[in-house]
C-alpha cells in the first residue's frame, strides 16, 4: 500500500480490540481490530508498522543529550508513539498509533488514537 495516497487527519481516540492480550501493554503488537463511534472495525492484515520515540515538548528539554539519543533509538518511560497501517475487512485503510505517555499520575497507561484514514478510491 502506497502511503502517499491521500489522507484523511482524524486523530480520535478509541478502544481497541486484543483477541488475545498484549505481553507488554507498553510496546503493544497491532490490535486486531478497534471501535471508533460505535463502529466495530476489524483488522484484515497489517500492512505497515514503526515507532517514534521523539520527545515532545518540555519532555524533550530535561534529559542530558547522551540520554536523550539513546532514548529516541529505545524508547524510555512514558514516551513514544507505535503506529500501524491496517486494511479492514472491507477494505478500508487506517493508521493507528498507542501513544505511551500516561493521562495522568493514576492513570498510567497510555492510550490509542485513529489516526486518519488513507484514500483509496
Amino acid at each position: 500500500m502506497d502511503a502517499e495516497l491521500p489522507f484523511r487527519f482524524i486523530d480520535e481516540a478509541v478502544e481497541v480490540i486484543f483477541d488475545r492480550p498484549p505481553l507488554l501493554e507498553k510496546s503493544p503488537p497491532c490490535p486486531d481490530g478497534f471501535i471508533w463511534r460505535d463502529e466495530t472495525f476489524r483488522v484484515a492484515r497489517m500492512l505497515a508498522q514503526w515507532q517514534d520515540f521523539r520527545r515532545r515538548g518540555r519532555m524533550e528539554r530535561n534529559m542530558r543529550p547522551a540520554h536523550a539519543s539513546r532514548a529516541a533509538l529505545h524508547g524510555s518511560w512514558g514516551v513514544g508513539r507505535f503506529y500501524f497501517r491496517v486494511e479492514m475487512t472491507g477494505g478500508r485503510v487506517f493508521e493507528l498509533y498507542y501513544d505511551r505517555a500516561p493521562a495522568n499520575a493514576g492513570e498510567r497507561k497510555g492510550s490509542w488514537f485513529l489516526y486518519g484514514e488513507r484514500q483509496i478510491n
